[in-house]
């Protein structure tokens, strides 16, 4: 369990994200096709979409104590994005991000991905992975900064459902956080 569930770096502070997050959220990164185009989830339609990820992020830091994070600016608390950690077993866990459009080339993934994996290691997981779709450069450029290996790519593996209904090949990325 953490000491604290904020989480301070240089530029950001992260912390669960609340209902009362959800419209932001909504506005500054969930309805945007752009940020959402290579992700597992689809585009938010409504802020009632939006209130089922934080239900579902409160639900994960209840069971694990970790879960979803959204990513402020400590400076000004401007919404720039999410991360987290979603536990699968106590030692194997997924991480990811994605960010608002005006976040996008400031380093904010790459300091909220190292963030996630100095949380990994206080919660001793040997296993952190991210799958990322074969196109998206940006975010596979961020994980390679990050230390995390390619393994290889996973043929028809995951539904982009703002790409295709089909499952679609994704790279696959791990690193130990110790």
């Amino acid at each position: 369990m953490l000491k604290s569930s904020v989480i301070e770096t240089g530029r950001l502070l992260l912390r669960p994200p609340t209902q009362e997050d959800a419209q932001a959220i909504l506005e500054r990164y969930a309805s945007d096709g752009e940020v959402t185009r290579y992700l597992g989830w689809p585009r938010h339609e409504s802020v009632q979409d939006t209130r089922a990820f934080v239900g579902f992020s409160l639900a994960e830091w209840a069971r694990w104590g970790v879960g979803p994070v959204v990513v402020l600016d400590r400076e000004n608390g401007t919404l720039r994005g999410s991360s987290g950690i979603v536990m699968e077993r106590a030692d194997r866990a997924a991480t990811g991000y994605v960010f608002a459009r005006d976040a996008w080339g400031k380093g904010y993934a790459t300091e909220s991905l190292r963030a996630m994996i100095a949380l990994a290691a206080e919660f001793k997981v040997a296993r952190l992975y991210a799958l990322c779709h074969v196109d998206h450069q940006a975010s596979w450029h961020v994980l390679e900064k990050c230390g995390f290996k390619r393994e290889g790519v996973l043929p028809r593996h995951s539904v982009f459902p703002n790409l295709s209904p089909e499952p679609l090949d994704v790279l696959s990325y791990a690193r130990s956080p110790v």
